[in-house]
């Protein structure tokens, strides 16, 4: 398997594989690819990598800005994450969360925030913290790992991108 950043001509599998691995997902409203398109546009994708599998492209992983209310700076969201439904229990989302961290070390951010799996993401470290928080989802499913010591206090804020997901 191989990581590495997006390319143009990656866009439309990107698209491809976020709409089949949500298609069946439980608390989707299926416009993840909506969001992921939207936070290209708009220059708020900072970090979107792909995993290829034997020249497949067979998922990726976006990460982009948090503003968060007590004013700290260089946090970011994870996600939208998606596997091909072929590729998934491969270990291939396992390999991009791992690589995205190492990523978002490499540009100094203090931390990054997601809603998701608990029980996935612990693993790298993620876990909740009270003291912040997503108005308007579960506390136990938003997630926080941060990465410079110190957690933000307060209320995050997605980029607007993930108004489309609403």
């Amino acid at each position: 398997m191989i990581i590495r950043k997006e390319q143009r001509d990656d866009i439309e599998r990107i698209t491809e594989i976020t709409i089949a691995a949500f298609r069946h997902h439980p608390i989707s409203n299926q416009t993840e690819h909506f969001i992921v398109n939207a936070l290209r546009r708009s220059g708020a994708l900072t970090i979107s990598l792909v995993a290829e599998e034997k020249g497949i492209i067979a998922g990726h992983i976006a990460f982009s800005p948090l503003s968060l209310s007590d004013g700290s700076e260089n946090w970011y969201g994870l996600g939208p994450i998606s596997v091909d439904p072929e590729y998934q229990m491969k270990g291939i989302g396992k390999a991009l969360v791992g690589e995205g961290i190492a990523e978002l070390e490499k540009i100094g951010a203090k931390g990054c925030a997601l809603v998701g799996d608990p029980d996935f993401y612990r693993r790298f470290g993620f876990k909740n913290y009270p003291e912040l928080v997503y108005e308007g989802i579960p506390q136990e499913v938003f997630l926080v790992l941060p990465l410079a010591g110190k957690v933000a206090k307060g209320t995050v804020l997605f980029d607007k991108a993930f108004l489309a997901a609403s």
